[in-house]
């Protein structure tokens, strides 16, 4: 499964994964091992390469002829990409969708190889062993599709609210929205192309442009910003959501190409301390939740994605944070459909300032955060941007490193805020180029502070002594770990009576917290970490999920359900 909805009326694509691959281990201790295996997929869930750490092939044939495009949503956590034997393409970072157009190929059988390596190593910055597992293999959906000889590479589209302000938090139908559409067209024949590109709203012509390339060139083409009549804005408790189409035609108006993706109408900004969505003061209630299942790896199938969902929204959720990197299109398209605003992020955990000096930090940073963007641009539920999660935010090297990015996600995106979750107490001195300050705190946990007294000086301090004074505020994580199952009187640590009793106060500190916007509890789901991690966490898990890895509730999920049953989506 691709998306949850048709992206082409008039390209011909096919789904090349969702069927069996021809899988073989390539380095590594342990001998070649051949057998044919299920893409997406984690070869950690294979039996005889649960550990295996190294390079492997998957490889399958295919039909086609003419222009080809290969689209892949994610391989961990490099890629090479051969075709007839033929390196075509290679990628770094596992999250995040990269492309080959092959040109002019010859008709018939071709065949396909992927090789991913999923181990460590100096020319990889954000790949490292952590918090979390980094699996190996062809992790998210593999497409192919036909193309002509011009079509269309990128749509964008960016709603903006032009009426009055208090109609904006409304429900219901509203004529004060217009839309701004940037479309990237590519011409891959070597004669000139000349045409239009018709942009439809649903059903109805929205814009008409004119179009002229050069062989080879590629173009970008921007609308005015144009009315969009009668359309609902999108909130959580009404995620109305629109189809817009760019169809290129020729000259003699036939249609050669088209790109399809859908949009909501809601506006993200910034009032004092306050996040507001379309008008209304947001109160964040989320998880944050990492790509991990027992049996699937980071490559959950759409059932699993929605069963996630499910629990979160049946917990009072309306948010999740996606630690710590970039999400499969499926899920954000779910959150899209069911109202669950999302904190998207780039790749990069715990990094301290010798980390961020790799000489390949920065660029894969910001590979990640332009490849991010630019794929999940569209999507509604996204209302802030991410990045560098507990890094060197303290340091001076950190904050030049932290002044880029933020200064390169403001470029690709003027709509959505952004943030990162710090970890440096009463130390970070990145606040002044956010729009959201964010920390991520354990009292109750690595330490015995009182929460309430935790939180208010950390709070105060950023209001008297940084340049995040008088922004909005969000605790990012807080939580406690618990195995699932050990219940005891004494309500010792590890227990799920601790667990539930260190996030009752946690979050009952956090709701009273005057000038905070919401709360992201660590985390989700209880997740599998590198076995490096095995004198931190027990079982070689991170055991702070309110459900375990197989999704069964701790005594946490009640209490956390209280909580957020109690605060409604808005301040």
């Amino acid at each position: 499964m691709i998306r949850t909805f048709e992206t082409h009326k008039v390209r011909k694509s096919k789904e090349l994964s969702g069927c069996l691959w021809n899988f073989h281990t390539l380095s590594g201790e342990q001998k070649s091992i051949l057998r044919q295996v299920a893409v997406p997929g984690c070869w950690e869930t294979y039996p005889d390469t649960i550990r295996y750490r190294g390079k492997a092939s998957y490889s399958r044939t295919f039909e086609a002829e003419g222009n080809v495009r290969l689209e892949f949503k994610g391989v961990s956590h490099t890629a090479t990409v051969l075709v007839d034997g033929k390196e075509v393409a290679s990628h770094y970072n596992a999250y995040t969708i990269f492309d080959v157009i092959l040109s002019n190929m010859l008709p018939g059988v071709h065949t396909l190889e992927v090789i991913a390596d999923n181990s460590f190593g100096p020319e990889s910055a954000l790949h490292v062993p952590n918090d979390y597992q980094s699996y190996g293999g062809i992790s998210r959906p593999v497409v192919m599709e036909q193309l002509g000889d011009a079509y269309v590479q990128l749509l964008h589209f960016t709603p903006v609210w032009k009426g009055a302000a208090g109609e904006l938090s409304k429900e219901g139908k509203q004529n004060g929205w217009y839309g701004r559409a940037d479309i990237n067209l590519r011409n891959l024949s070597q004669s000139r192309f000349c045409g239009t590109v018709e942009i439809r709203l649903e059903k109805e012509i929205w814009a008409v442009l004119p179009v002229e390339l050069e062989a080879g060139e590629i173009k970008a083409f921007q609308t005015q910003e144009l009315a969009c009549a009668d359309v609902e804005s999108w909130f959580p408790e009404q995620p109305s959501l629109y189809h817009i189409t760019a169809t290129l035609l020729d000259a003699s108006g036939e249609a050669v190409d088209d790109l399809i993706d859908r949009v909501g109408f809601r506006q993200v900004k910034t009032e004092g301390k306050d996040i507001l969505l379309n008008g209304r003061k947001l109160f964040i209630k989320g998880f944050c939740r990492h790509e991990d299942h027992p049996q699937f790896g980071c490559a959950l199938p759409f059932s699993a994605i929605q069963y996630d969902l499910a629990l979160a929204k049946d917990l009072g959720a309306n948010s999740i944070r996606t630690s710590h990197y970039p999400n499969d299109e499926i899920f954000l398209d779910l959150c899209d459909e069911q109202g669950i605003l999302v904190w998207e992020e780039n790749h990069a955990r715990g990094l301290s300032e010798e980390d961020m000096r790799n000489p390949h930090f920065e660029q894969q940073c910001e590979d990640c955060i332009r490849e991010m963007i630019t794929s999940h641009y569209n999507h509604p539920s996204i209302y802030i941007w991410g990045i560098l999660n507990e890094c060197a935010s303290h340091t001076e090297y950190g904050r030049k490193c932290y002044e880029a990015q933020y200064a390169l996600i403001r470029k690709l995106d003027t709509s959505r805020l952004r943030s990162s979750a710090s970890c440096q107490f009463k130390t970070d001195i990145c606040f002044g180029y956010p729009e959201v300050v964010s920390y991520n705190i354990y009292p109750k946990w690595y330490h015995d502070t009182p929460v309430k007294e935790y939180l208010s000086d950390l709070y105060d301090w950023i209001q008297t002594d940084t340049e995040g004074s008088g922004k909005p505020f969000l605790i990012t994580e807080t939580g406690a770990g618990a195995i699932y199952g050990y219940r005891t009187p004494t309500h010792v640590k590890w227990s799920e009576e601790y667990q539930a009793d260190a996030l009752n106060e946690q979050i009952g500190a956090i709701f009273e917290q005057k000038g905070c916007s919401g709360i992201y509890v660590w985390q989700f789901c209880d997740v599998r970490v590198c076995d490096s991690w095995f004198d931190k966490r027990p079982r070689t898990m991170n055991n702070k999920g309110i459900v375990d890895e197989y999704r069964r509730p701790k005594l946490a999920y009640e209490t956390v359900k209280k909580w957020f049953d109690s605060k409604g989506n808005y301040r």
